[in-house]
């Protein structure tokens, strides 16, 4: 059964009046201690980004996720591999037991049980998501002409980061060994930040910074880390379990103050976020 806003609303409230009456650690509770970092934010973080790949399809809870994503608060979030009923539900935890309120718009791409669970006969939406606690305008969803072994998009959203309005990416390409496929996917969503000024490009490449289909990005934007770039002596932090860098936060004429790559026991993906500041033009990076 899916549960409506209202129900989770009064479901999730109940699961803080239990924590409170019975208390964090009390045997069976979803809640236990653990599950609230003690250096959890108390607001959002206003020029913080991240990108997250949460796993899917994984048996974690979906508070374990929002605990991970509330050490770090930051103003943008955008997912991949994300259930709307999961993301929703994250939402709810991270008001409820964080008091940290986001938006949410959503770049599903396919409805799949195997992934996102439902009744047969109406599976759930799958794809990718983004969280802002600035209101979200300008919304769009596109699929891929091409998904390779399962259907994947990019989604975009006009926001405030550091309290100035920029476009935000959120992408998942082709999977890992489907790397013409994830060329075709490069040129799309390219062609689409080559229209704006300033961007933020998030999202899970399945590509390292010297696979060849990657260059267009590198033609319009550089990583948040400094130090990555393409050529082959490139110093790039990895983002994944098998010590691959597939996460990147691309930005387009905007300046980094510093990143973080934070492994998460509860996805094969790290969490990798960064700071900005949209007031002063990014420093020359050199050759690329």
């Amino acid at each position: 059964m899916v549960l409506g806003r209202s129900t989770r609303l009064l479901a999730s409230a109940a699961i803080v009046a239990c924590v409170v009456l019975v208390g964090p650690s009390a045997p069976g509770s979803p809640l236990f201690a653990g599950h609230q970092p003690a250096d959890a934010a108390r607001d959002v973080v206003q020029n913080r980004v991240m990108t997250w790949n949460i796993c899917n399809p994984c048996d974690e809870s979906n508070v374990d996720r929002a605990a991970e994503i509330a050490r770090f608060a930051p103003q943008v979030i955008g997912m991949q591999e994300a259930c709307v009923r999961d993301v929703d539900w994250i939402r709810e935890y991270l008001e409820n037991l964080y008091g940290l309120v986001y938006h949410v718009e959503y770049g599903s791409v396919l409805r799949k049980w195997s992934r996102c669970g439902g009744a047969p006969w109406k599976p759930g939406a799958y794809g990718q998501a983004i969280l802002s606690a600035a209101p979200m305008t300008d919304h769009v969803n596109v699929e891929y002409p091409d998904g390779g072994s399962e259907d994947r998009g990019y989604m975009a959203v006009t926001t405030r980061v550091d309290g100035r309005s920029v476009r935000v990416f959120n992408t998942h390409l082709a999977q890992r060994d489907q790397g013409t496929v994830r060329a075709e996917q490069v040129a799309v969503l390219a062609t689409e930040v080559a229209q704006h000024d300033r961007a933020i490009v998030l999202g899970d490449f399945n590509a390292v910074p010297t696979a060849p289909e990657l260059t267009p990005m590198w033609a319009l934007a550089t990583d948040t880390d400094a130090q990555c770039r393409p050529s082959a002596g490139g110093d790039c932090d990895v983002t994944t379990d098998w010590y691959s860098k597939f996460d990147y936060v691309f930005l387009r004429d905007i300046a980094a103050l510093r990143h973080r790559v934070q492994p998460s026991e509860y996805s094969d993906h790290h969490m990798l976020y960064t700071d900005l500041d949209l007031t002063r033009q990014p420093a020359p990076s050199g050759p690329r």
